[in-house]
């Protein structure tokens, strides 16, 4: 057949999209994502790409977390020399996170070979360098204009109300059958950005099954910040949020802004102390193609819904060791989302024994993280070769998820007005594939496939 599509990576798995499209004898990778999580997934990253890069015709990048373009330094390092089309906001986001994560590859490789590495010397995956010159290749374009592909395709995107610029890849074969490689799929009715968009029609469907196997909890998220607030504003605590850069961070100062506006929130300062995440603030704040309705209106009422009363912006690394010096009630935002790494660690360093110190989680914990730990109540933690006693109240928000889950994916999936010929399921753990496998086929009766690593498919 002329067209065919390749799964070479979050296939039984939720990190590393890579998949190869096959177009008339040209070759078209959607996404380059790096493996993240267990030791053998990271060891991935280090393999040779089950492609030649060299040979690859054009990449297609559904949005900016790094498990969707965390490797292309290293492919176009190794030869890719084509066009890699994205929107508008995902070049905007790469430009900050591919060379942040360049930074921390040769920082963890300058650890790695003065503390013992089993790998001597120990190499960054690659460089701040390289992530520079592969900003060079991007193409941004806008939601909805058709884009000519090589071997005789057209795509667009369409938004996927995932993270600010994430877009369905809509793309069409030279014989007008199209597949729609779906990237991840956001919420329905979140702040800022628009929601996913509805699709009737595609003969192929990729989609992703993060939470394929369950609901979010269903909560108040600005009610429960306002308690948070209320118990440190009188026990004079810090509120310490480990957050993602992009999109938690700037859902939680709208919801802060929110509780201000409302006369809901006591006066306390906030700061953002991560460089990142003020970089990434102030392009959701200037995307205007972007925003939801509710987001044109508060700043057309000359509101900044992302920059709450009593903000700072902290970039400096001295600022942000002096906050350890300050006093509550206070709340400090800064990556990781995880708490593995990232200037919170220094702040849960600080603070983490203190009872009036409340640990705010807003997503999802990886098994091995110090998130996980602490919310799995460990009473004491390692930080930097330190025993730290936890004393502080951990809590989470469990309603903060910029991924669909089970009800939302089959709400999105009943809209087609068709079935697909084949839908393939990707990017989340068998036990939550298999889950919504068995719901598609028996709620909707499509046909469907979960494929295996490195497994080729003829469309």
């Amino acid at each position: 057949m002329a067209q065919s599509i390749g799964f070479h990576g979050a296939a039984e798995t939720v990190t590393g999209s890579k998949h190869l499209l096959h177009l008339n004898g040209k070759k078209i990778l959607v996404d380059c994502g790096i493996f993240q999580g267990s030791r053998e997934l990271k060891d991935r990253n280090w393999q040779p790409f089950h492609f030649e890069p060299t040979e690859l015709d054009a990449v297609v990048v559904t949005h900016a977390h790094m498990d969707h373009i965390g490797m292309i330094p290293k492919l176009v390092k190794q030869g890719y020399k084509g066009p890699i089309y994205c929107t508008r906001a995902t070049l905007g986001l790469s430009k900050i996170s591919l060379p942040d994560s360049g930074r921390l590859q040769e920082e963890e490789a300058r650890f790695a070979n003065r503390h013992g590495s089993r790998h001597q010397p120990a190499l960054p995956l690659y460089t701040e360098q390289d992530a520079y010159a592969c900003l060079k290749q991007f193409v941004a374009i806008p939601y909805w204009d058709f884009q000519p592909l090589p071997g005789g395709g057209t795509f667009r995107f369409m938004p996927a109300g995932h993270i600010l610029g994430s877009g369905f890849a809509e793309i069409y074969f030279d014989n007008g059958e199209r597949i729609l490689m779906g990237g991840d799929l956001g919420r329905y009715n979140t702040p800022i950005i628009k929601d996913p968009t509805s699709v009737e029609f595609a003969e192929y469907l990729v989609v992703e099954s993060t939470y394929g196997d369950r609901f979010h909890a269903q909560e108040d998220t600005v009610g429960r910040l306002e308690e948070i607030l209320r118990e440190a504003s009188q026990n004079g605590g810090a509120v310490l949020i480990p957050s993602f850069s992009i999109g938690r961070t700037q859902e939680v100062l709208f919801y802060l802004r929110q509780l201000q506006d409302q006369n809901r929130m006591p006066r306390m300062p906030i700061f953002i102390d991560s460089p990142m995440a003020v970089s990434a603030t102030e392009l959701y704040a200037s995307s205007k193609e972007e925003h939801d309705q509710d987001m044109k209106i508060a700043i057309e009422g000359d509101a900044s819904p992302l920059e709450p009363h009593l903000l700072t912006l902290i970039r400096d690394r001295e600022q942000s060791k002096a906050l350890n010096r300050q006093s509550g009630p206070m709340v400090i935002i800064a990556g990781s989302g995880m708490a593995n790494g990232g200037r919170i660690v220094h702040h849960l360093k600080v603070r983490l024994n203190d009872p009036s110190t409340i640990v705010v989680f807003t997503g999802y914990q990886g098994q091995g993280t110090m998130g996980r730990r602490l919310i799995e109540g460990e009473t004491t933690v390692n930080i930097h070769h330190e025993e730290i006693h936890v004393r502080a109240q951990i809590t989470k928000l469990n309603s903060l998820s910029a991924h669909a889950d089970q009800g939302e994916i089959m709400a999105w999936l009943k809209g087609f007005k068709a079935a697909p010929k084949k839908t393939f399921i990707v990017h989340g753990e068998p036990p939550a594939q298999a889950a919504l496998r068995d719901k598609i086929v028996t709620e909707l009766g499509w046909e469907v496939v979960i494929p295996h690593m490195d497994q080729e498919f003829d469309l």
